[in-house]
């Protein structure tokens, strides 16, 4: 009988420990789901800031080849020509 008892402590000690275990990686998963939540976030706000800055150094070296800069003068001229050609269809889309 001492046996059955022990086997039966020896289990519940068992069922106790795997409970606790249980209990703190459920809570360490949660912390890991907020710390995953908060770099999403962190990485999508450096994803806007790189875009923004890109956008700023396209306009500026816009700006620069239109101030009179020989560098990107070709490039300029064809993104002046797109834009034009684009406000045309757009023109055209509306007479229509």
């Amino acid at each position: 009988m001492s046996n059955h008892l022990e086997a039966i402590h020896l289990l519940e000690d068992k069922i106790k420990e795997i409970l606790y275990k249980y209990d703190f990686l459920k809570e360490e998963n949660q912390v890991l789901l907020q710390n995953n939540a908060k770099l999403h976030i962190l990485i999508q706000e450096k994803e806007e800031q790189l875009k923004r800055g890109q956008e700023e150094y396209r306009l500026l070296k816009i700006a620069k080849t239109i101030e009179g800069s020989n560098e990107n003068t070709r490039e300029t001229k064809l993104k002046i020509n797109t834009l034009v050609r684009e406000i045309d269809k757009c023109i055209t889309l509306l007479n229509s």
